[in-house]
């Protein structure tokens, strides 16, 4: 449960991030667009519809940052 948590962290404070699944898909949680539910399921609406990911299955994580 320590990359929900770790996530959940990074989002209220960046307010988005990037991340890749142990399967390769790679999705992008924003503060507003995700909800986090029971460990370690967040709930993401994309563009592309709604999401439920598995954040214990998340090998990567990345910010955007503008330098």
């Amino acid at each position: 449960m320590v990359m929900y948590q770790r996530l959940k962290n990074e989002i209220q404070e960046k307010g988005e991030i990037m991340v890749r699944t142990d399967s390769g898909e790679e999705r992008e949680l924003h503060l507003h667009n995700t909800e986090f539910l029971e460990e370690p399921i967040a709930k993401v609406e994309g563009e592309e519809g709604t999401h439920w990911i598995n954040l214990e299955k998340v090998e990567r994580y990345w910010i955007h940052e503008d330098f």
